[in-house]
């Protein structure tokens, strides 16, 4: 529905702005996708590199803990019968206590990787912004529009990849 809404919206300023534009004039017009863009540029895959070595040893934590969980619970399952109604207890109690601990540990890691993730894009995001700005007012075009918001748009006028080449060019990553 969101979706559709801005479909037509962008088709709407489109045909606004072509019809302000005189007859005489050429409306030069580009497609970018975005989202395309932001993932080809090497500040993005450090980005990611980065988060990967820093939480990987945290998300190996998690994940034994959760095989610990699958453990404990097969076992209960399995020895139901087997087991004093202590020895079960105990194993129950176990059991409660690495779930919470798992949730805990799990929930920490997720909000902070979304934090660290959430501050790259921002930065990124603000950056390619001034490049897709910088590459229009070189090409002199009218109009540059998302990938996601046009129905259609010929190959050639997607400037995704030069977006992403001018990007690393203007922001180069540091080793």
């Amino acid at each position: 529905m969101i979706s559709k809404f801005c479909t037509l919206l962008a088709a709407s300023a489109i045909v606004l702005f072509t019809a302000a534009v005189p007859a005489s004039a050429q409306l030069k017009v580009a497609v970018v996708d975005l989202q395309q863009a932001l993932q080809e540029t090497a500040e993005i895959k450090q980005a990611e590199a980065d988060l990967k070595a820093r939480f990987g040893p945290r998300q190996e934590q998690v994940a034994t803990l959760e095989k610990e969980i699958a453990k404990l619970q097969r076992e209960a399952e399995t020895g139901q019968g087997k087991f004093t109604e202590a020895a079960m207890a105990e194993m129950m109690s176990q059991l409660q206590t690495k779930q919470r601990q798992y949730q805990r540990q799990a929930q920490a890691l997720q909000e902070e990787v979304n934090r660290d993730r959430q501050a790259v894009l921002n930065r990124v995001g603000q950056r390619l912004q001034e490049v897709v700005q910088a590459i229009a007012e070189a090409k002199e075009l009218d109009l540059v529009i998302d990938v996601s918001s046009s129905l259609y748009a010929k190959p050639a006028l997607n400037i995704s990849a030069e977006v992403s080449a001018e990007y690393d060019k203007k922001f180069p990553v540091k080793p």
